[in-house]
């Protein structure tokens, strides 16, 4: 509460009592009192003013400052209605209920768009899951008549599961902890796995994949850092150079695991790197490759940050290494030592 506005908001009672004075002085001189009794009186009237604006002042700062510590501790601030004090004055009374209705209102919007967004995540979800059929469907013909036609077919399938992968796992990302399993998980195996998922793509680019020996077991949960990889290994296809490889190998320093891919792409300009993680930036590279959506390093980081695995990108003009980093506590290296 400021003192200057608060005097400014007074003004017009601050006006009203200097007028009373000036009454009172002229009739108190046309009624012959002497000058040291009206400004004796005078005196007092100011003095008592002043020692009401005063008090006012600081009791009304004194309670807006405790309510405005009260909403800062809030998380939904919004609330504030339903932890105030009931108050004292006929107009604080006023504005707590314009708040209540306001609260109301605001709270049955939040439960609507909540339903929308719920019934929407539970449509995308469902035609998801449908859409695999046929192409799961369209995938098994192709791989029962190969020819380079049905080759080609593949790699574009792998493409449109991979972007319902990406769809699919976005939509639950904001709840991952309803569908993931924390469990030990064999690095090298997943590994595999992601490369068996992009098999047709690699192919068709001409993408040479190597995989140095992993002995590395971590504990989360196997399918999110499959598509984690999958988001990689399409980032490194989608951006490759010539002669492309793909290099998977894993690293152990204390008690942390790091998975690294490396790959031998056109890399990542340095003013990009620090918004990679960013919803929707493509960055320079982006503007050459027309199928950058700028979401799958966006769900990399939120979904590591889920699973509590560290990401860190790297890349130096050319190639791009990016490191997943698993935390081994004291008792899962006791065991598996």
């Amino acid at each position: 509460m400021n003192g200057k506005k608060y005097l400014v908001n007074k003004l017009p009672v601050i006006l009203i009592n200097l007028l009373g004075m000036l009454f009172l002085a002229v009739f108190l001189l046309v009624s012959g009192s002497e000058g040291h009794s009206i400004l004796f009186i005078l005196f007092v009237w100011i003095l008592v003013l002043s020692c009401d604006l005063m008090i006012v002042y600081r009791v009304r700062k004194k309670y807006l400052d405790k309510l405005l510590a009260m909403t800062e501790q809030l998380e939904e601030r919004y609330l504030i209605a339903e932890i105030m004090e009931k108050p004292e004055r006929a107009d604080d009374a006023v504005f707590l209920e314009i708040m209540k209705m306001a609260e109301k209102s605001m709270l049955e919007k939040i439960m609507e768009i909540e339903t929308e967004r719920r019934e929407y995540k539970e449509y995308i979800e469902q035609w998801i899951h449908e859409v695999k059929t046929p192409i799961a469907a369209m995938k098994l013909i192709s791989e029962n008549n190969r020819c380079d036609f049905t080759r080609e077919l593949l790699a574009e399938l792998e493409h449109v599961n991979h972007y319902t992968e990406q769809a699919l796992y976005y939509a639950r990302s904001e709840h991952t902890e309803k569908d993931y399993i924390i469990r030990e998980t064999d690095l090298a195996n997943v590994v595999h796995c992601a490369i068996a998922d992009s098999k047709y793509l690699l192919r068709q680019n001409g993408v040479s994949v190597t995989v140095d020996e992993m002995n590395g077991h971590v504990y989360t949960d196997d399918k999110w850092l499959r598509f984690i990889l999958n988001q990689l290994i399409g980032n490194a296809v989608k951006y490759r150079g010539e002669q492309p490889e793909i290099h998977f190998y894993s690293v152990k320093s204390g008690d942390t695991v790091s998975l690294m891919v490396e790959d031998n792409g056109i890399g990542i300009a340095g003013s990009d790197l620090p918004r990679i993680f960013d919803k929707g930036f493509t960055g320079s590279n982006g503007r050459t490759v027309q199928s950058s959506t700028g979401i799958g390093l966006y769900l990399c980081r939120k979904l590591c940050g889920k699973l509590g695995i560290g990401l860190e990108v790297v890349s130096e003009g050319e190639g791009t290494t990016v490191m997943l980093s698993f935390h081994i506590n004291d008792f899962v290296a006791r065991v598996q030592g």
